[in-house]
């Protein structure tokens, strides 16, 4: 309603407003007339409430004709205003839709009458249906055919289901399949005897001047079996499989001759910037990636060659601007480097020689595809090279698809009796195992601890080092530079205590380890051999004490013996004095 701004207006009947009225003897100003609020559209300040109102405290509402004769609503003829008493005749609008007397749309158009139609009687609207005329049904009946429609609809999917030709819905009388590790069987190998290569040196071997200076600087005078028996073949250009436990030499068995390999015809003089590299060697680790880095970048450089490591876990920039400026080897993990090929920015189409490191662990770790795709971009006719501590038919598919009549070789006699590694198993009780491994590193020499799971190998750290033991962890949650400033602590005797998941069981080459103690127990006998393989390291003495619980003596016993290990097992409580000897070794 719009608002009604003239002055002096009223009412016809009403007399002016009163600025005082009495109540109950005094004297009080009377309200406002009209709305409360000036904001109101009804809102009228000049006028006074009616007689009604005064008594009520509501204000009139103006009237039809009111309105009209204030111009505030459009003059309606005699016949519409006469018919406010009657049957309200529907006003068509602009769009057809018919509207009842008040302008509102008609709500439902189905029942209301229109102008001069009357409502039906009440005896012409249809009857009910009488309840006894509805059809009736045998519920029971009906019920019984449901129930056997259902079963035989039930019955057939079971059929459909039983005939699928899919293992989805394996045979409950089916024998599950074996979880324990298997020995593979062994590829056949020429074995290699410590008196074949007695007297034997690098330069025998083929080895240049510069190189065989850098090894002797390294620590390697003269060549072990492993290198004796493989040097010549890589010089050869043949392809090799190398098998021979941790410690034996095979870094400096591929690194060496790869280097010298290179360096033939004129390998040397080819330093342009950008040039693509001529050898991969690939690894399952970025620990064990920077551990062959640490023995061939040197033996490289001796001739003027530049090594790259190139890994995940780490930003890739600086990766990048080594290839950028060139290099000539390598040395990564699979995943890494599928990454830049795929990004453009690594070229693989002049590798010459690829060497797989712990070829077997990169196949267990699924790395298979990746690494077959890697090789398939290196050159057709290249060189590939294997090695491994426990090289099998787990590899086979490589060895069919890439090599070509490889030479195989493994040192003959490298078992327990051979070895300088004192094996020892001993029960604890589980309540007691923290207490034995703190009494077991209390010693003077450097001790490397495996745990199983990343939170054990860290608390465990934690305990000893608010024991008053100086020890860090090394576990796949730490960042790279955290998990090689560790390793770097352990290496230079600023630690004596390394604990470690199996990230650190291959390739983790640290000197004078005394003493390795399994917390937790591996599950495959390759761990085994891999863990202690950390220790007793190129013919140094080294003891492996792993801890069991009673439960788990049987099934430990079985993995010994698939590893051809023979050890002694002893029951051992905290503070016995068996502890104090093994931590003194």
């Amino acid at each position: 309603m719009p608002q009604n701004r003239k002055a002096g207006a009223t009412r016809a009947g009403q007399t002016p407003r009163s600025t005082t009225r009495s109540t109950g003897g005094s004297t009080a100003r009377a309200g406002a007339p009209g709305s409360r609020s000036p904001k109101h559209r009804g809102y009228r300040p000049d006028e006074a409430p009616a007689a009604g109102a005064a008594a009520t405290g509501k204000k009139p509402r103006w009237s039809r004709d009111e309105r009209a004769e204030r111009g505030r609503a459009p003059e309606r003829g005699a016949a519409a205003r006469d018919g406010r008493s009657g049957d309200r005749a529907a006003a068509p609008t602009r769009d057809g839709a018919e509207r009842t007397g008040t302008g509102r749309a008609v709500h439902r158009p189905e029942w209301r009458p229109k102008s001069g139609a009357a409502r039906p009687a009440r005896a012409e609207q249809p009857a009910r249906e009488a309840r006894d005329a509805r059809p009736t049904r045998d519920a029971r009946a009906d019920r019984d055919a449901r129930l056997t429609r259902d079963a035989r609809v039930v019955r057939t999917q079971r059929e459909q289901r039983e005939a699928r030709p899919s293992s989805f819905y394996p045979d409950r009388t089916a024998t599950p399949a074996a979880t324990d590790d298997v020995v593979l069987e062994r590829l056949a190998a020429r074995a290699v005897e410590a008196a074949d290569v007695e007297g034997v040196t690098f330069a025998d071997l083929g080895l240049g001047g510069n190189i065989t200076r850098t090894l002797a600087e390294l620590g390697a005078e003269r060549p072990f079996p492993i290198q004796a028996a493989t040097i010549p073949d890589v010089l050869a250009g043949r392809d090799v499989l190398g098998r021979g436990r941790t410690g034996s030499g095979k870094t400096i068995a591929f690194g060496a001759p790869l280097v010298e390999r290179l360096m033939e015809n004129g390998g040397g003089k080819k330093r342009q910037m950008g040039r693509a590299p001529r050898a991969l060697i690939l690894a399952p680790t970025r620990e064990l990636a920077l551990q062959i880095d640490g023995t061939v970048q040197p033996i490289a450089r001796s001739v003027g060659l530049f090594t790259t490591q190139i890994y995940g876990g780490v930003p890739q920039g600086r990766q990048v601007g080594a290839l950028q400026r060139g290099v000539d080897i390598i040395i990564g993990t699979p995943g890494r480097i599928e990454d830049l090929v795929e990004q453009g920015r690594l070229d693989l189409s002049q590798i010459e020689i690829v060497v797989l490191d712990e070829a077997d662990h990169m196949c267990e770790l699924g790395f298979l595809e990746p690494v077959q795709r890697i090789i398939r971009r290196t050159r057709p006719k290249g060189q590939r090279l294997l090695f491994s501590a426990t090289l099998d038919s787990g590899v086979a598919s490589l060895v069919a698809e890439f090599l070509a009549d490889p030479a195989v070789y493994e040192v003959a006699g490298e078992d327990q009796r051979s070895s300088t590694i004192d094996h020892r198993v001993l029960l604890v009780e589980q309540r007691e195992k923290r207490a034995v491994i703190e009494q077991l590193v209390a010693g003077p020499g450097k001790t490397l601890v495996f745990a199983r799971t990343r939170a054990f190998a860290e608390e465990l750290a934690d305990q000893l080092d608010d024991a008053g033991i100086a020890a860090v962890s090394l576990h796949g949650d730490l960042n790279q530079a955290r998990r090689t400033r560790n390793l770097d602590k352990l290496t230079s005797g600023r630690v004596r205590v390394l604990v470690a998941t199996d990230v650190a069981a291959r390739g983790i080459h640290v000197d004078d380890i005394s003493l390795v103690v399994q917390a937790d127990a591996p599950d495959e006998y390759k761990t085994y051999l891999h863990r202690s393989g950390r220790t007793g390291r190129a013919g140094k003495p080294g003891t492996v004490v792993t801890l069991i619980t009673r439960p788990r003596a049987r099934r430990f016993g079985e993995l010994l013996e698939r590893a051809e290990i023979e050890a002694e097992t002893t029951a051992v409580r905290a503070g016995d004095r068996l502890l104090d000897e093994l931590a003194a070794l």
